[in-house]
Formats: C-alpha cells, sequence, structure tokens
C-alpha cells in the first residue's frame, strides 16, 4: 500500500462493464512527509474519497479485481482507505482534521 492525495476527478467517455458506477480520481503518490512520490495516477475509488483526501493506495491488478470482486476487471490502482492521522518517528505530520501537513 502507498500513500496518495487525490487532486483531482477523472471522467471517461469509455465504458467498461465491469466499472460500471465506479469513481475514477486522479492521485499523486506521497512520501509519507507529504512530498510527491513519482507520477499521478488514476485510481478506482472504492471508499469515497474526494479532493484534497490523502488515501491508502494499492497499484496492483490482482488485489484490486480481488476487491472489486470482478476477476475480469481492467484494473491496476484502487483507493482502499482515507488517511486521518500519519506519524513518522513518533512525531505527527500529517492530521487530516488540522488538514496540513506539520
Amino acid at each position: 500500500m502507498l500513500i496518495a492525495e487525490v487532486v483531482g476527478n477523472v471522467t471517461s467517455p469509455i465504458q467498461v462493464d465491469s466499472l460500471n458506477g465506479r469513481t475514477l480520481l486522479l492521485i499523486q503518490p506521497l512520501t509519507p512527509e507529504g512530498s510527491p512520490s513519482g507520477n499521478a495516477r488514476i485510481a478506482i475509488d472504492t471508499v469515497g474519497a474526494g479532493e484534497g483526501d490523502r488515501v491508502l493506495m494499492i497499484d496492483e491488478g490482482n488485489s484490486g479485481r480481488q476487491i472489486l470482486g470482478a476477476p475480469d476487471a481492467p484494473v491496476k490502482t484502487l483507493i482502499v482507505g482515507v488517511i486521518d492521522h500519519v506519524e513518522v518517528g513518533g512525531e505527527s505530520v500529517y492530521d487530516h482534521c488540522e488538514g496540513v501537513s506539520t
């Protein structure tokens, strides 16, 4: 699992039956401290995340298909949790209630 921040919504005219009704979000992977780490990606939202939320993502197709219960779905990246708090070395580096990194 990786940490990411939701930076936008994605709308696609391409329709795949196994993804019907799913929300696609643009996410930016982050380090635990909140710095960008790698390229932005499109993820399938499974938890109701929104723009600005820090989230847990998985980036592995087989796990994604198992979570969705769709063995033939063309998936790779899923959002599987919203992060409330991140602590590194005993120090708080992110708190959702504050909405900012420290």
